[in-house]
């Protein structure tokens, strides 16, 4: 994606200089945009659990290179396979929720072990790393492709008038390495041309939408307009959204998806008022050995203080300010669990699906 006319991913390795990621660092955006140098595995930990990267996809592929530094840092010790475990193992409890994220390090786990010395180890998990980076971009590039036919078909039944799409969270490209998963069929929409409107929920408490997802759209010239997240349904109620997408941080083999808090809310109200509700996501995002999310899928509960207070630009600063009494309790669940049921759809890499077993089975049968 373009950022002031430049090109980016989210996650990279620095020309030249070898054992060097770097990032975009999310948690000071829109206002800031810095690039941030990882070189431990401990600089991963950190970036993945203080959201400095954050996105089920992207939290993968951090991992991925983060066990690319883990074996660079065991090469330096007498225990390198230990060493390789308990980075693994850091790493995988900075955040539970999302599937990507152990999905990446099991992967790495697996094919380091497939070298005969040290040096070999090194580069498999290097080649390892920068693979699953580019896997997940092309796999972002598909949903985006396949999701264009549905805004298409959405189109032809507006008859020219903007086509009014409601998101949740940040699915887009800063999720992801590139392109996005909710987003992406809607950078191929309206770079195809389509007349279209995006509804950007809020999202608290940490305002991925406001911050982050808005921030992005207006980056790419994408029509766009921040709500609260309560806004919704009223939107709905009045044929002013025609389409709901969003994406799932874990998604189990029989098509429930586990997202950003307040995605049941959105889908019981597009249910409720006949609009289709899909959810974008890549094969990575499955969870094959779970079935029922609402009683598998751990939830991930964050600190209180991300909802008693909130950061933003003030005269020119940033600034952390308290929205609570001081002594008022607060809890913290960052995602919730929608019910197959409630899905139209699931848009893949491979295609569109029915959220059910079958449906995705359909899709991938291997699994």
């Amino acid at each position: 994606m373009r950022i002031q006319g430049q090109d980016y991913r989210t996650i990279w390795e620095k020309a030249g200089s070898p054992g060097l990621v770097q990032i975009i660092d999310q948690s000071r955006l829109p206002h800031e945009f810095i690039i941030e140098d990882l070189t431990t595995v401990r600089d991963f930990a950190r970036a993945i659990r203080d959201m400095h990267v954050r996105g089920a996809i992207l939290i993968g592929a951090a991992a991925g290179y983060g066990m690319y530094i883990a074996a660079r840092e065991a090469a330096k010790t007498n225990y390198f396979n230990d060493y390789i475990r308990k980075a693994g193992e850091a790493l995988k409890s900075t955040r539970p929720t999302a599937v990507n994220l152990a999905w990446a390090v099991e992967k790495q786990i697996k094919i380091i072990q497939t070298g005969n010395t040290i040096d070999e180890k090194i580069l498999l998990a290097g080649e390892t790393a920068r693979a699953i980076a580019r896997e997940e971009e092309s796999a972002c590039q598909q949903i985006g492709e396949h999701g264009l036919r549905l805004i298409r078909e959405c189109g032809r039944a507006k008859k020219g008038k903007a086509i009014n799409i409601l998101t949740h969270c940040n699915a887009g490209w800063l999720a992801c390495v590139d392109y996005g998963t909710a987003t992406a069929p809607i950078y191929e929409a309206f770079n195809q041309g389509l007349n279209l409107h995006v509804w950007v929920d809020e999202t608290r408490p940490w305002n991925q939408g406001a911050r982050l997802t808005a921030w992005e759209l207006g980056q790419h010239g994408v029509p766009h307009t921040v709500i609260a997240d309560n806004t919704g349904g009223h939107l709905m109620q009045h044929d002013m959204v025609d389409m709901v997408i969003v994406g799932s941080d874990r998604t189990t083999r029989r098509g429930d998806v586990a997202n950003k808090i307040g995605t049941y809310l959105k889908a019981l109200a597009a249910r409720d008022n006949h609009i289709p509700f899909y959810v974008a996501l890549p094969s990575s995002s499955f969870d094959w050995q779970l079935s029922d999310g609402l009683k598998e899928i751990p939830i991930e509960e964050r600190t209180s203080e991300e909802v008693k207070y909130i950061s933003g630009q003030c005269e020119g600063k940033i600034k952390r300010v308290l929205l609570t009494p001081p002594d008022s309790p607060a809890v913290n669940y960052a995602f919730d669990v929608t019910p197959a049921r409630l899905i139209t759809g699931l848009i893949t890499e491979r295609g569109v699906c029915e959220a059910s077993e079958a449906g995705i089975a359909a899709l991938f049968p291997g699994h």
